[in-house]
């Protein structure tokens, strides 16, 4: 793979196309010392970002929560970003806007920092391996867990939120496992490290965790409309991990992950049933705008 620093093509940098190995920060950067920066990360489906306005919205509505102005309208954001797909030729990839403070402070204080803004694209095909996604993908339990809602601005998409999910991730490939199960501070079932995980029970019906300390996801939104409109009855609840093996499927959901089936978490199955197959289907129908079975 080509690393991102070597790739080719232009970048929306505070309002501007610049050279895509021009689009550099300063070593002395309050953002990438102190985190002090927020993201979101889009698909583009036949040339068409899935959402967009809503990832925008998500994406301010974390700026301001993290303290941040930003020095655009969420319009001209969400220009921006079409506008760099179309510039850069991308049918089926990924898109990441983010917002982040400046060089002009290096201390903790950050007050009079400039805010920056860019949005960068690439193709991209799965987050995870294309086998993987139908037979299903294996997680074991971390030994992170995500903070407490009074500890940190939980329901963000800041970028310092992401050092648990980055050392919860290595660990579980190092174990042999594709991807990390992260309790939250009560110790229940949270979410994994990029997306939100849930559970299908003997009687075909959905349970997946409150989002009260972690990211309530659009993928996960938009997956539960999908399955009440199917008719399907879906839990929004506690789930200790004690319960697990009580449910017969598992899956997970995010931008990245799509609809991605779960194998095992530690020393539990789940199947790749119907339902979930279906879900991922109509998924896939509605983002590229076909009509599902």
């Amino acid at each position: 793979m080509i690393p991102y620093d070597k790739r080719s093509g232009k970048i929306w940098y505070n309002g501007e196309l610049v050279d895509w190995a021009d689009a550099k920060i300063h070593i002395l950067n309050h953002g990438l010392h102190y985190a002090s920066c927020v993201f979101e990360g889009e698909r583009v489906y036949d040339g068409s970002i899935f959402k967009l306005e809503e990832h925008t919205s998500r994406l301010f509505y974390s700026a301001k929560r993290m303290g941040i102005t930003v020095p655009y309208s969420e319009e001209e954001l969400n220009k921006a970003c079409n506008q760099i797909i179309s510039v850069q030729n991308v049918e089926n990839g990924y898109v990441r806007p983010l917002i982040w403070r400046g060089s002009e402070m290096m201390a903790i204080s950050a007050q009079k920092t400039k805010i920056h803004v860019a949005v960068a694209t690439w193709e991209w095909g799965s987050y995870f391996d294309p086998k993987l996604k139908i037979e299903g993908i294996k997680l074991n339990i971390s030994n992170w867990r995500r903070p407490a809602p009074n500890t940190i601005p939980w329901d963000t998409k800041a970028s310092g939120l992401y050092m648990i999910c980055t050392l919860s991730k290595h660990e579980a490939e190092q174990q042999g496992f594709t991807d990390s199960l992260m309790l939250d501070h009560e110790g229940n079932v949270a979410e994994a490290t990029g997306a939100n995980i849930f559970f299908k029970d003997k009687k075909g019906e959905i349970h997946t965790p409150i989002p009260d300390s972690f990211l309530d996801g659009i993928t996960r939104r938009t997956v539960i409309e999908i399955a009440k409109s199917k008719g399907i009855k879906v839990h929004e609840r506690k789930i200790a991990p004690s319960e697990l093996s009580n449910f017969v499927g598992c899956f997970l959901t995010g931008t990245a992950a799509e609809v991605t089936p779960v194998s095992c978490i530690a020393d539990n199955q789940f199947k790749v049933c119907e339902v979930i197959i279906d879900l991922n289907e109509n998924y896939q129908a509605l983002v590229r705008k076909k009509k599902a079975a």
